[in-house]
């Protein structure tokens, strides 16, 4: 009996002593990996898109010692090749590699490319369709909170003459919608749940964390750049790099010489840099302030007020429906979409930039979409006022409608051949029992090569 208890002894020593050993303090938990923290992080649409504010990145990067990372929302696999026959998915697996030698030559090496397929025409919503927009938000997402940005930077959210590519927009409506849902957990919550064994297989939570940047902006390549001025900081091409001994205009017209596939960018800087011809890169960087979460002028650097860590999240002031009282007309389809996503996103500055404009080829077809509400059973009749030369082509003079009903249409109207200089106008009022009860307005500029609508 002795011995059994001394066995018995030994035996509870041994399974307190393995105890002991296997309840060992757990490992320090592993923070966000911090080879792809980003200051700056630039969503665009299109390999090359990078060059309208490649003069800033060089002052952020090598004066600033910035870190930046960039995502593309297509491949760029249409258009024209200017080095070979490749065209579709092979034009755009070299324009990936262009544009990921072009960042390589500025020290950027985070670089991703959502899928999206290059939508040629001037409507956000067409690129939104066709680059599959809730999962290139969900990608979008995932890589602000895997990058962490102070600041995201992006194409203008506006139809503008010269900025109405659609591709271009979309960019900037995911980098936009990224801005306010990155740093909400109930967002794509799959991606911030931490995995069940982060060293195993088999994950399929991302083990991410919500993250909140802290201030966004705009840039554009618009036709005309008055409407920019005094909207945001603005940086100057021809100052001299103190780390590289150059203009900043050379480091761009060097960075944009990678395109070579494109006849307008790399080949173009690719004469520019053969000739010593730097007119077009001498411009100045132009920015749209957007918003910030954190002190700062409007004017002031892109990078003033940005804290170290982490800051609170941001709830957007959301979607508000808005009544309709009255009979009215506006444009419709992206200047409809705009008008209710500024607000959606808190972006007021917005609204009041510049009135609805647009550019394509003269001679060709203008479609222009237009919203008809009203408040009673009535028919409404548009009168349009054009330019020389112009004519409305088919579609009906008069809508039925009924109360608190809202007729979409989209007028199609034939510019004129000749090439103007100035932008011409074109007016649609709405009648009903012979008042005008609202009308719209926009100026068409008609140039050489105009996107297609």
């Amino acid at each position: 009996m002795k011995n059994v208890l001394v066995s018995l002894a030994l035996a509870l020593c041994s399974m307190a002593i393995s105890y002991a050993a296997n309840s060992s303090r757990a490992e320090v938990m592993p923070g966000p990996d911090g080879r792809y923290k980003a200051d700056i992080l630039l969503i665009v649409a299109h390999p090359d898109d990078e060059t309208a504010v490649t003069g800033y990145l060089a002052r952020a990067i090598f004066e600033q010692h910035k870190r930046v990372a960039v995502i593309f929302g297509t491949p760029g696999n249409s258009g024209g090749d200017a080095t070979s026959y490749a065209q579709a998915g092979a034009l755009g697996a070299e324009r990936q590699i262009e544009a990921r030698r072009a960042l390589a030559s500025f020290g950027v090496m985070n670089v991703w490319f959502l899928g999206g397929t290059d939508t040629p025409g001037q409507d956000v919503l067409r690129s939104l369709e066709t680059w599959n927009h809730g999962a290139a938000l969900w990608q979008t997402v995932r890589l602000v909170r895997l990058t962490r940005p102070s600041v995201i930077l992006t194409w203008l959210p506006h139809y503008v003459a010269g900025e109405n590519h659609g591709d271009h927009q979309a960019a900037s409506v995911l980098a936009t919608e990224a801005f306010d849902m990155a740093g909400d957990p109930t967002v794509f919550p799959e991606q911030v749940a931490a995995p069940p064994d982060r060293e195993n297989i088999g994950n399929l939570t991302e083990g991410l964390e919500p993250w909140q940047p802290e201030k966004l902006y705009f840039f554009s390549d618009a036709m005309h750049t008055d409407f920019q001025e005094g909207k945001g900081p603005r940086y100057s091409n021809e100052d001299i790099s103190p780390s590289k001994h150059q203009p900043y205009y050379k480091l761009a017209a060097d960075e944009m010489a990678f395109h070579l596939t494109q006849s307008d960018t790399g080949q173009f800087a690719k004469k520019a840099i053969a000739s010593n011809d730097y007119k077009y890169f001498r411009e100045p960087v132009r920015f749209i302030y957007g918003k910030s979460l954190v002190p700062g002028s409007v004017t002031g650097d892109i990078l003033e007020g940005v804290v170290r860590g982490p800051i609170p999240y941001v709830r957007p002031r959301g979607f508000v429906p808005r009544k309709q009282a009255e009979s009215s007309i506006e444009l419709g389809g992206p200047f409809a979409f705009y008008r209710e996503f500024w607000d959606a996103h808190g972006l007021d500055r917005l609204k009041s930039l510049l009135n609805p404009e647009a550019a394509l080829d003269a001679g060709s077809v203008l479609h222009i979409p237009v919203l008809i509400h009203s408040a009673r059973d009535q028919d409404v009749t548009l009168e349009l006022t054009l330019p020389q030369g112009w004519r409305k082509v088919g579609g009906f003079d008069t809508y039925p409608l009924p109360a608190g009903g809202t007729y979409p249409l989209q007028l199609a109207i034939l510019t004129s051949a000749q090439k103007v200089t100035v932008p011409q106008q074109v007016r649609i009022s709405a009648l009903a029992s012979g008042r005008e009860i609202g009308s719209v307005t926009m100026a068409v500029s008609l140039i050489s090569g105009g996107l297609p609508q």
